[in-house]
């Protein structure tokens, strides 16, 4: 299907050279990048609070929510990836195409909240980290988290590659930080395996079920689905048959990969909360501040804290880098309107950074764990606005062409959606019942 949309993220579509000539590995090189961008949305600090929660009050049980959510997440990117590549759109375009106007603009305005959200989320995220890092006030650490601005446009302007590069090695710090968190803090192999089998301990007990939905509330973001839709198409592949198969292949490679670091380091931060907090009796471990005071006195390791700080200011920094392009993409895509990027960047952190000042401000720095709650709350009622339209294009043929989803696909997709949104919607009544 042909639709005369001007490409999304203009300054860098099929910007980047793949190589032609046979040669499985230096074609995996060239397709690597956009999933690692899609995966940091994946273990931003809005993830850190349910995970501490759910290992320092149920020991490993729910490392199994952690392991469903990361397959749903694989599946939904891979469906995002494919049709970025097979209708030459992303997601955002199709909506306004398919819906019309009057329709993207809730749409729209769904999209920005989700990204408004989750920017809270990387806001509250890295101004902790400077806290407890610097011992800089939270209000003063959330006013300078809004200079990051000025290290992405001056990445953008040196090309995609470099942003990919940031992305990444932000991405093994943290890897690294908690790699050596769970040596430091010795878990045992055996209930670790045990604990990614399901259990029905979890539907039994409430509240381990209401820790195990916000789990997947925080872990599958909707502004990803438009975001990956569209950064696929920074590679230069052939649009022919062949060049567009052999695109997914790799897209779907480089993003299986990305969300399975992204599904270890959740589930390093559940271990770890297990293995320190759960072991030692302290079944109430649920702040980051509050695990960054206990970890090196209950480990004894000095600078345990201070890498679990480390690893919080990486995963913060890291997840603005890509709010900026999500923003850029639904707002092109829906509105059809094209701002420069440091107009829509202000315009994305202003959103989130005038609550997090206000609530800060009135409510003291206590209130930040509820302001991150808040945010995945808001971020899970997005979600089913952005799952429902991937999955009807992707099982629509005259969109995606010999690409269409096979029928057992489309099954599995419409089944995901609904569960999302039952769950979603069950968070929604729970969170209101019982306060936020």
């Amino acid at each position: 299907m042909s639709m005369k949309t001007s490409p999304s993220l203009p300054e860098v579509h099929r910007s980047l050279r793949v190589p032609s000539q046979p040669g499985f590995w230096r074609k995996l090189l060239a397709f690597a990048g956009p999933g690692y961008l899609v995966a940091v949305g994946y273990m931003d600090p809005g993830n850190w609070a349910t995970d501490l929660a759910a290992g320092s009050k149920y020991n490993y049980t729910l490392l199994s929510v952690i392991l469903m959510s990361g397959v749903a997440a694989m599946f939904l990117q891979f469906l995002s990836l494919k049709l970025g590549i097979a209708s030459g759109n992303d997601l955002a375009q199709l909506c306004r195409h398919h819906y019309g106007k009057r329709a993207s603009i809730p749409l729209w305005i769904f999209a920005e909240i989700a990204i408004a959200a989750c920017d809270l989320a990387e806001v509250i995220g890295s101004a902790i980290a400077l806290n407890l890092l610097f011992h800089i006030p939270l209000l003063v650490g959330v006013i300078i988290t809004t200079l990051d601005v000025l290290l992405l446009l001056m990445l953008q302007q040196k090309g995609f590659r470099y942003i990919e590069a940031l992305v990444i090695t932000l991405i093994a710090t943290i890897a690294c930080c908690f790699g050596l968190e769970i040596l430091f803090s010795k878990p045992e192999l055996i209930p670790i395996l045990h604990g990614f089998l399901p259990s029905h301990q979890i539907l039994a007990d409430r509240e381990m079920l209401f820790i195990g939905i916000g789990i997947i509330g925080a872990t599958v973001m909707p502004h990803n689905l438009y975001l990956h839709s569209s950064i696929v198409q920074t590679r230069s592949y052939p649009l022919d048959r062949v060049g567009k198969k052999e695109a997914i292949r790799f897209a779907t490679i480089d993003s299986n990969i990305a969300l399975t670091i992204a599904l270890a380091i959740n589930a390093a931060i559940l271990i770890l909360a297990a293995a320190t907090f759960y072991k030692a009796g302290r079944l109430d471990v649920a702040e980051i501040q509050e695990a960054y005071k206990l970890l090196s006195p209950m480990l004894g390791v000095t600078g345990a804290s201070t890498l679990f700080a480390i690893a919080l200011l990486a995963a913060g920094q890291n997840s603005t880098l890509t709010g900026t392009m999500a923003g850029q993409i639904v707002m092109e895509g829906f509105l059809q309107i094209k701002i420069s990027p440091w107009m829509r960047r202000l315009f994305t952190r202003l959103l989130a950074v005038i609550p997090a000042i206000l609530v800060i401000a009135i409510a003291g720095e206590k209130a930040t764990t509820h302001l991150l709650l808040l945010s995945q709350v808001i971020l899970s009622m997005q979600l089913s606005f952005a799952v429902i339209p991937l999955v009807q294009f992707t099982g629509n043929k005259r969109i995606m062409g010999e690409f269409v989803n096979a029928v057992w696909v489309r099954c599995v997709g419409w089944i995901m959606a609904v569960i999302i949104a039952g769950l979603n919607v069950w968070l929604l009544v729970m969170q209101f019942q019982t306060g936020f």
